[in-house]
């Protein structure tokens, strides 16, 4: 099973068990919302433009509350399990679909109380580093100061405006992707910097 196929089966079982009406990260959405959103990037691909698009942000959420109106939330969450559309394809499920379906896992864990950072294999924290450190400038392109992340185990990949004030943003490959993806103040790293900075580099919004 590849990882992407691992994560999405684990936040499934996860929305199972917490049932529709439990918090996120995903800021006023709860698990039912969620799992509206997951089902809607594989099935409803003329709906979405509105999750990068302001212009088109409303037709997405119509099809969203749609399907919602729709699918009784255990319905919904199986229409997640199963991969949709091009992502029936494993190479293309693998590619595009591992760290959406990490964040997301992580984004209904962390929103529980007494949360703890999950053990990763080796392999898994290679890979999301790999992928933190090809993608770091597009997901900090937000970015309000330099952004210097450093890999626990080894790793340096640069974000954000190339002179000026810069942070340096340390952790696991994980925690660096949460960060990354503008989940900052539930990723367990270490900010080191001028604290203006740090706290602007905090509250910007991250992420592709």
């Amino acid at each position: 099973m590849t990882y992407a196929r691992e994560e999405r089966s684990a936040l499934c079982d996860l929305l199972d068990r917490l049932g529709p009406d439990a918090p996120t990260l995903c800021t006023g959405w709860t698990t039912y919302d969620l799992a509206a959103h997951l089902a809607l990037r594989e099935r409803r691909p003329d709906a979405m433009g509105g999750i990068a698009l302001k212009p088109l942000a409303g037709y997405t959420a119509s099809v969203q509350n749609g399907l919602k109106a729709k699918h009784p939330f255990p319905e919904l969450v199986g229409l997640v399990r199963e991969p949709g559309g091009v992502y029936r394809l494993p190479f293309l499920d693998e590619a595009v679909n591992t760290l959406e379906f990490f964040v997301h896992h992580e984004d209904v864990r962390r929103a529980q109380p007494s949360w703890e950072p999950r053990e990763l294999s080796d392999d898994l924290e290679r890979l999301i580093w790999k992928r933190v450190a090809a993608g770091a400038r597009m997901m900090l392109r937000k970015a309000p100061v330099g952004v210097v992340l450093h890999r626990l185990g080894g790793g340096v990949a640069l974000g954000g405006p190339r002179g000026g004030t810069r942070v340096e943003v340390t952790g696991r490959a994980a925690e660096l992707l949460m960060f990354c993806f503008g989940r900052q103040r539930h990723a367990r790293v270490e900010l080191t910097g001028d604290p203006e900075a740090v706290e602007r580099l905090r509250a910007a919004s991250l992420g592709v």
